[in-house]
């Protein structure tokens, strides 16, 4: 069984934590550079190219990719082959107030009713952490999404009855684009967009926010029914014409994402999460031999590096 302990863990933590603020996820870059050809609109493919261009001097230059640190919330999946001797709130917090202290992040969490700023983004909860236990699993997951706040006052909670969701979810589908037209420009569009289908409220929330923070913008629903509900959406979304940062064009959102539990008979709530460009996401697959994947480079050889000095600490 593979000991991940709480010094190890900070390390990756750190590494994590750094990558996702100076950068995004090279699954969103690549929707971008897919609009930026595919767009029409002289204004937006303008925009679209300042901020594929953003995102790569962020990178290049080892500086955050946006001002707002947005808030964090931490997933974890540890397999049955993996042992982990460490409180995950408390070593991604110190990894975040570390980044803070080096510039990465800007200080903004803040009490919420004094609005008393911690000053180096500490805070009750923080980060938020998301756990899930898979005991035939070989491996364990640490990801960690960074999402804009700014997007977050687009978002839509509601309890729909069996009426208002009606024919094939067509209450649904008016619900988004209501939500899309109210929001305009405000969430940073181009967006992506989680919907949180079933549960009760709280489930559906921490699905909506779940689809669009782990799932990849490129993917494919594994679900043929959701995966066409999602290029459904995605169509009528950018039909309406609103665009990057809101100025007009064909690309308002890159991806909508949709995750459906099992609901009571009398309600069916659902929950709207919008997601700015800037996908500040990044993680790792750890396996019980050491071995490593969901990385990139030079991400990659960071995390081995680390590990290797894990086995051998003596090492110079």
């Amino acid at each position: 069984m593979k000991t991940i302990d709480e010094k190890t863990l900070l390390k990756i933590a750190l590494e994590v934590v750094k990558r996702s603020c100076t950068g995004i996820a090279p699954d969103a870059m690549e929707l971008l550079k897919r609009a930026y050809v595919n767009e029409r609109n002289t204004a937006a493919k303008k925009m679209l190219e300042t901020m594929i261009r953003n995102a790569e001097l962020a990178t290049e230059m080892d500086k955050p990719v946006c001002q707002s640190p947005g808030y964090p919330v931490v997933y974890v999946t540890l397999g049955g082959g993996m042992k982990l001797e460490a409180n995950i709130q408390k070593v991604f917090q110190k990894a975040i107030i570390e980044s803070t202290k080096k510039g990465y992040l800007r200080p903004s969490i803040v009490h919420p009713i004094t609005r008393k700023n911690t000053g180096d983004n500490s805070g009750v909860g923080v980060p938020d952490v998301e756990m899930e236990v898979t005991p035939n699993a070989d491996h364990a997951d640490f990801i960690i999404s960074f999402k804009g706040c700014g997007a977050e006052l687009a978002n839509v909670l509601r309890v729909l009855t069996p009426a208002q969701v009606g024919k094939e979810g067509i209450g649904i589908k008016k619900l988004l684009l209501e939500s899309v037209i109210r929001a305009g420009g405000i969430p940073c569009p181009p967006v992506a967009i989680g919907i949180g289908v079933g549960g009760q409220i709280h489930y559906a929330a921490k699905l909506s926010r779940k689809a669009v923070s782990i799932r990849k913008w490129t993917d494919t629903n594994p679900n043929q029914e959701l995966a066409t509900l999602e290029e459904d959406l995605l169509a009528a979304v950018n039909s309406l014409g609103i665009g990057p940062a809101g100025i007009g064009g064909d690309t308002t959102a890159l991806a909508v994402k949709v995750e459906m539990v099992s609901t009571h008979t009398a309600i069916c709530p659902v929950a709207i999460n919008f997601h700015c460009w800037t996908a500040r996401r990044s993680g790792v697959r750890i396996y019980s031999d050491d071995s490593v994947a969901r990385a990139e480079q030079p991400f990659l050889n960071n995390i081995l590096k680390l590990l290797e000095n894990h086995r051998n600490p003596h090492k110079t």
